[in-house]
């Protein structure tokens, strides 16, 4: 039994990692074999893990790595090291704002369009109401209207994202589709900010009117008019965007949005700090190369010890947003963001909420075809050269295995279409989805039969993939379709 009374279960399980791994991927890797585990036990919150002596025994690693690994799985929000007499590391409750936050501004970095974000929220916004209607209760009824009296009250532009949006997709009772309506509007009301903040403004009373619609439509149970009211409403929040966007803007510039909800009440200052740090850069315009400024600057800058800067610089490079370079000339130097701590984060979260098989299909559907219509959008606009082509059929060829959290072995095939596609939200939502479905399965006691239907599931792709360079969208829809249902039955 733990310190709280929480029945601990087996001990961790171990894979060895390979020879001569450094001691950065050597802690990722006991900090994925640790997450792995708590996700085999079924996320038991309050369970200890062990003391830090009996993990290091376990995992046969020294103090450094350990506590390395610990401050890994602590910032996806897994499981929490307690000092003391009767510490150890315990199971916690995840909140995803962290990692949703980090994604907001990583989407900014890459470039993101307003016409990218408004085409995501078109795929999934109208079928989180659509199952809103048929599953919100009086009191989630209650709750979005009176979010609608509290706009209607404030008075906000038509194009801020408010959280009447986030709510109807909580009322859909699909934690896929409320993270992703999430990092949407978070960062729609950082671009509506940009073009408010230039003067941009617009009476609120039409948009007002829709979102009243949309909700009535709700409350009456009509899942099919609700989403077509949603889909009349992202329609018209992009044609205010064409309108009022920065002239010769393709996107707004990185400046600091309005305040984001966030856990900073919970968070550690390190955290806390990072995140700061991270939207410093942004503002900045992500200058790649730039040194920020040494350890000594730093903390005289922002007014902290040097073991919370130190602890949020490791967090800053598990991000890879920022690295700390030593010697003469050095400091924290800004580098190219990478997403895949946040996707690893989301995804963990997502289980944790305890997605269901059918919860994880409406949402892959939704992103997989979505990605899928607009590859074949961008084939028929213009041919794909040689090596597009001959890259998509490598992907086409390799079937998904390997570890949690190894961007090198994700599916390369779905992963390929989406950078065709060149919609980096959808991009996005596509990784966090495989990862979620690789952290799951590879928790079954009985793993997916991969190895067994290899040649099957490469025969798909290629058959999918052909249809693409064809330019048969029916054909390649269809197909499609059928790819991913068989998956999903390997979702136990």
């Amino acid at each position: 039994m733990s310190a709280a009374g929480v029945d601990t279960g087996p001990p961790v399980r171990w894979s060895a990692p390979p020879p001569c791994v450094p001691p950065g991927t050597l802690a990722a890797h006991v900090a994925r074999g640790i997450e792995a585990e708590v996700l085999r036990r079924g996320w038991p919150v309050g369970a200890s893990l062990g003391s830090e002596p009996q993990l290091r025994e376990r995992f046969g690693v020294s103090r450094a790595v350990l506590r390395e690994a610990v401050r890994l799985v602590e910032h996806h929000q897994v499981a929490r090291m307690r000092r003391g007499p009767s510490g150890g590391l315990f199971v916690t409750a995840p909140d995803a704002g962290p990692a949703t936050g980090a994604t907001v501004i990583y989407l900014e970095y890459v470039g993101t369009t307003v016409s990218d974000l408004l085409h995501a929220r078109s795929l999934v916004e109208p079928l989180a109401v659509a199952l809103a209607a048929g599953r919100a209760d009086e009191h989630g009824l209650d709750r979005a209207r009176t979010a609608l009296d509290a706009e209607r009250a404030d008075a906000p532009a038509p194009q801020a994202c408010d959280r009447l949006h986030v709510l109807l997709a909580q009322l859909s009772g699909n934690p896929v589709l409320e993270l992703f309506v999430d990092v949407l509007t978070r960062l729609t009301s950082r671009y509506a900010h940009e073009a408010t903040r230039t003067g941009r403004t617009a009476g609120p009373a039409e948009a007002l009117r829709r979102r009243g619609s949309v909700v009535a439509a709700v409350a009456d149970g009509d899942g099919e008019r609700a989403a077509t009211l949603m889909r009349e409403h992202l329609a018209a929040e992009a044609a205010w965007f064409a309108e009022h966007r920065p002239p010769g803007a393709v996107r707004p510039p990185l400046r600091p949005g309005p305040p984001e909800p966030s856990a900073a009440g919970r968070a550690k200052l390190a955290e806390v700090l990072a995140t700061r740090i991270r939207t410093d850069i942004a503002v900045r315009g992500w200058p790649l190369g730039t040194v920020l400024g040494s350890e000594a600057d730093l903390l005289n800058h922002y007014r902290i010890s040097r073991a919370v800067l130190r602890e949020a610089v490791r967090l800053l490079e598990h991000h890879a947003v920022a690295r700390m370079r030593r010697g003469p000339g050095g400091g924290l130097v800004v580098t190219r963001p990478d997403p895949q701590a946040s996707i690893a984060t989301m995804a963990l979260h997502l289980e944790y909420r305890k997605v269901t098989r059918d919860d994880l299909r409406v949402a892959r559907d939704a992103v997989e075809l979505g990605v899928l219509d607009l590859a074949l959008a961008e084939r028929a606009r213009r041919p794909l050269d040689p090596d597009t082509v001959a890259g998509l059929r490598a992907a086409a060829a390799h079937v998904t295995d390997g570890p949690i959290g190894d961007a090198t072995r994700a599916d390369p095939f779905h992963t390929e279409l989406a950078e065709l596609a060149g919609n980096p939200v959808l991009a996005l939502f596509l990784r966090v989805l495989t990862e979620l479905f690789r952290a799951h399965t590879s928790a079954q006691e009985r793993p997916p039969p991969v190895d067994e239907v290899a040649a099957e599931v490469r025969a798909v792709h290629e058959r999918i993939l052909q249809a693409v360079l064809d330019g048969d969208a029916a054909a390649a829809r269809r197909r499609m379709r059928r790819h991913l249902d068989a998956l999903s039955p390997w979702w136990d």
